[in-house]
């Protein structure tokens, strides 16, 4: 797929197939978060990249909207090392949204859907994946091949008109 397509394709999926994941694709799609822009070239981030049908049903629990990820074929949770100073929360969360987004469009490109939800309980995270003290774990993305329709570009997207949303100059 092309990366226009990608990005046109890219939906939040919630419902996955039984197909598993070639193990070349899943590292592609860690590679792509692996590259993603940092601020200052950080990388304060770690990610632990679960297949276990087990641990994918624990992680189901860890927030209410992680309903998808025991039926993922492979969820990627990224965590980060607490900040040595307040500023650098907003910085390093930025971070694990472009390499979220960098893991997103990769999976798309390779027709891979993906969903994405927060982590509200750490302590459960911590103890399923052995994430140690002064890292969080901040971020899940499951991967599948989505159930319902192969991924394509989707030509009438359900979001804001366009020219409601960009201000060119001014508001």
């Amino acid at each position: 797929m092309e990366t226009w397509d990608a990005l046109r394709a890219r939906r939040n999926v919630r419902a996955y197939t039984d197909q598993p994941i070639a193990a070349a694709d899943l590292d592609r799609i860690l590679e792509a978060g692996w590259r993603s822009p940092s601020a200052s070239n950080r990388q304060k981030w770690d990610f632990v990249v679960v297949t276990d049908r087990q641990q994918l049903a624990e992680l189901g629990t860890v927030w209410q909207g992680a309903g998808h990820i025991p039926g993922s074929q492979a969820t990627i949770v990224l965590t980060v090392a607490d900040p040595e100073a307040e500023r650098y929360l907003t910085i390093d969360r930025y971070d694990l949204g472009q390499a979220t987004m960098a893991m997103m469009i990769a999976a798309a490109d390779l027709g891979i859907g993906s969903g994405h939800s927060a982590v509200g309980d750490q302590a459960a995270a911590r103890r399923i994946l052995g994430v140690p003290e002064g890292h969080t774990c901040a971020y899940m993305i499951g991967f599948g091949y989505p159930a319902d329709r192969p991924l394509a570009p989707i030509k009438k997207p359900d979001r804001r008109p366009f020219d409601e949303v960009v201000h060119r100059g001014t508001w």
